[in-house]
């Protein structure tokens, strides 16, 4: 019975858990981020997923940890050692083995960021937008040469929808529904359309000035939780990856432990 991989994507708002035979991603699961979450609790969350399709833990070769909420890191380690019994890859941006950086200080790049570029330049070639929508919505710039050279970083549509509903004591919350027009004719359709339409045209303005500025005709590819969505309405956006991150944890597993084996027949 062969081995498997466990992947896991922290962000602020979610976990994304993948799991893969090879390179082929068997399922994925979603969890709400909790920061005061235990080693435990999120033990009992992977162990119930991977019940839940009949695996056994003593099935997973190894895991791989991209984590953006840094005061979770070391309990997600302490579960994959005790639950899963291997210790895991936990990537670090300030460590330039996994992609090219052209970058001041690369530490400061979001752990995301660097895989997703890993994976958007083994599938998509270079040069690249990649547009993560997540809590924050990022814009990473692969150079033509294939490095990461930035972006920006802008607050993601929920946050931005959550920031309206608390200032704006006459405005609320209103259900995901696509609006028809751009002209609304009432007050829950008016905040649809201007989240959508709006944050459609902020995506497609900068990616537009990135052009510009890197001075060539990148591909643009979209992934994360609201890609989908925006991407009915941008018009910038080539191509929707909704597992890029998970495929880029992959990838750099792949790599590591393919560097790791060539080391020890060489010694």
């Amino acid at each position: 019975m062969s081995k498997l991989l466990l992947a896991l994507d922290v962000g602020n708002t979610t976990i994304l858990m993948g799991l893969f035979n090879h390179t082929r991603l068997l399922r994925d699961w979603r969890f709400f981020t909790r920061k005061e979450q235990t080693s435990d609790e999120i033990g009992w969350l992977v162990m119930s997923a991977l019940q839940s399709i009949d695996v056994r833990p003593e099935r997973i070769e190894g895991a791989i940890i991209s984590c953006v909420v840094p005061s979770l890191t070391d309990r997600l380690m302490e579960m994959c050692t005790h639950y899963l019994g291997c210790a895991p890859l936990v990537i670090d941006p300030g460590r330039e083995e996994y992609f090219p950086v052209d970058y001041p200080d690369p530490a400061q790049i979001g752990a995301d960021r660097i895989v997703n570029a890993v994976a958007g330049t083994e599938k998509y070639g270079s040069p690249l937008i990649i547009i993560d929508f997540g809590t924050a919505t990022t814009f990473c710039a692969i150079s033509e040469e294939g490095a990461f050279i930035g972006g920006c970083i802008v607050p993601g549509i929920g946050i931005s929808s959550d920031a309206l509903f608390e200032h704006a004591e006459r405005l609320t919350s209103v259900t995901w529904v696509r609006p028809q027009c751009i002209i609304a004719k009432n007050t829950e359709d008016a905040i649809r359309s201007g989240l959508l339409f709006g944050y459609a045209s902020l995506v497609d303005g900068i990616v537009e000035r990135m052009k510009k500025e890197m001075g060539v005709t990148p591909s643009v590819v979209a992934t994360g939780g609201w890609a989908s969505l925006i991407a009915e309405e941008a018009k910038c956006i080539d191509r929707i990856d909704p597992y890029l991150t998970l495929e880029g944890l992959r990838i750099i597993y792949e790599k590591r432990v393919g560097r790791e084996k060539k080391h020890k027949r060489s010694q």
